[in-house]
């Protein structure tokens, strides 16, 4: 077989999926400066001055497009770098003389840290050569999963919890994924609970940008995917550089504290925004929830 697969991309559909990476720069004891993408460890390197220097990074992918050979046919597996599962979407961008097994557009749920093999591609035609390309989405969560109706803790622990946008907000929560989501006035800095136990699915934290761009950071800023163990999801949002203080794969029960609130991405101002997300077929979308609030009496649903 004589087939030449074009370049194959994988683009990760999920908001607040970009961030900012981070450059070391310090002094040794000699005067020389140095620089490297991690501190500087051990007694004969002790830095002086050291400082660190944010850099543009391209958006952590949820899932990477790994092509393998075999003797008559391309093998597209889907391998997920998130601590929960993700469902894929495999796309034929371009192809001739290429066919897919299943044809494509093809599915598949890829289970937490795992791989899933897609689809298998082979040529149509024996006679000749072929060539092909590929394009994968992704979306975080099962799309099987079945919500059940629990009451949230309040993620926040303020003497007076102050709703600043609540359910189909004009500002920012008219989109499916946010339609649902309640955002807190929260100076930043203030701890963020989680308000359900899960497993720690996702997490950004290195972005240090906000504005009322939403071109620019409409899909940008710090936060926290928990997977709750029915496969719904919490999102905590917005906090501040540095505010996860949680990593992928941990087990957080409710109460337990997470992160720092912030002011990152597109924001008027320093707030917690959190919403319970599931996947509804390839598409991420907020649900309503109970969550009992002081001051609130029965709190919000």
């Amino acid at each position: 077989m004589s087939v030449r697969p074009a370049l194959a991309t994988a683009l990760c559909a999920l908001a607040f999926a970009a961030h900012a990476g981070k450059v070391y720069r310090w002094t040794d004891r000699d005067g020389v400066v140095h620089y490297g993408d991690r501190p500087p460890q051990g007694v004969a390197a002790t830095p002086q001055d050291l400082r660190v220097l944010r850099t543009p990074a391209e958006p952590d992918a949820l899932v990477r497009l790994r092509m393998q050979r075999g003797e008559a046919e391309y093998l597209a597996y889907a391998d997920n770098t998130l601590a929960g599962p993700v469902e894929v979407m495999l796309h034929m961008t371009r192809s001739r003389n290429v066919l897919g097994d299943p044809p494509l557009p093809a599915r598949a749920t890829v289970p937490a840290y795992g791989s899933t093999l897609v689809a298998r591609l082979f040529m149509a035609d024996d006679v000749g050569s072929g060539e092909f390309e590929l394009r994968l989405e992704a979306v975080p969560g099962d799309p099987s999963a079945r919500p059940q109706d629990v009451e949230y803790l309040p993620p926040l622990r303020l003497p007076r919890l102050t709703i600043a946008q609540g359910y189909g907000g004009r500002f920012s929560h008219t989109d499916p994924q946010n339609r649902h989501a309640l955002d807190f006035d929260a100076p930043a800095g203030t701890p963020v609970y989680a308000a359900r136990g899960g497993v720690v699915m996702q997490v950004e934290s290195d972005f240090d940008k906000a504005g009322l761009n939403r071109e620019k950071y409409g899909g940008r800023a710090n936060f926290i995917r928990i997977l709750h163990d029915d496969g719904s999801m919490g999102l905590y949002a917005h906090l501040q550089p540095e505010g996860v203080l949680v990593r992928m794969g941990q087990r957080v029960r409710a109460g337990q504290q997470i992160g720092l609130s912030g002011n990152t991405g597109y924001t008027t101002g320093p707030h917690l925004h959190f919403a319970v997300q599931v996947n509804r077929g390839m598409r991420l979308v907020s649900i309503p929830f109970r969550m009992r609030l002081p001051g609130l009496g029965g709190g919000v649903r």
